[in-house]
């Protein structure tokens, strides 16, 4: 549970130890500001994914891939408490015709993304809940992220872009399906 109190505190004890005043007028206010924002962004880690599953029966649906491309994303790195951001894209090829409504994806994806992590991390978390949980025949998840930890500190090397991507079940393993998603990619 996200301890916006705490966080509070903290942050205005931030401000003391890097030589500020947390009591001037532009400052005032950014304790309780920065404390509604981790709210926000580390929504995920007070979420379960399981909680946005809707799978619908389409009877009709064979082993026909299933793309949602471009789902934009940001997220904390954990080693420096910094933005990386970019896109996701995610394939699944359904089992037994169960396929999950499309928005549900995104909202997956959220969980995943509001919480500290690193990109390698998350790509495989990704893939093995759409992959496991949803019991597809195959799941692939592409990610393609600018860190800021990367660019504006250490090397400063802005627009340099991080890719990883996991591929499970009948994507990993047959040919042809991955040759399709590589193709629709």
């Amino acid at each position: 549970m996200i301890n916006k109190k705490k966080i509070e505190r903290l942050i205005y004890e931030l401000l003391e130890a890097i030589g500020e005043n947390p009591l001037r007028e532009g400052l005032k206010e950014t304790p309780h500001r920065v404390a509604k924002m981790y709210k926000e962004i580390f929504a995920g880690m007070e979420e379960n994914p399981k909680e946005h599953v809707k799978m619908f029966n389409e009877s009709g649906q064979g082993n026909e891939l299933i793309l949602v491309k471009d789902i934009p994303f940001y997220s904390m790195c954990e080693h420096h408490l910094l933005p990386f951001f970019g896109t996701i894209h995610i394939a699944y090829i359904p089992s037994r015709g169960r396929i999950i409504g499309l928005s549900k994806i995104v909202r997956i994806v959220n969980c995943y993304t509001k919480q500290l992590q690193i990109q390698e991390r998350m790509t495989r978390e990704i893939a093995d809940f759409i992959f496991s949980d949803l019991e597809t025949s195959g799941a692939a998840v592409f990610v393609e992220a600018e860190h800021l930890c990367m660019t504006m500190r250490g090397v400063k090397s802005p627009g340099a872009k991080t890719k990883t991507y996991s591929l499970k079940g009948l994507l990993s393993s047959d040919q042809k399906k991955k040759e399709e998603l590589y193709s629709l990619l």
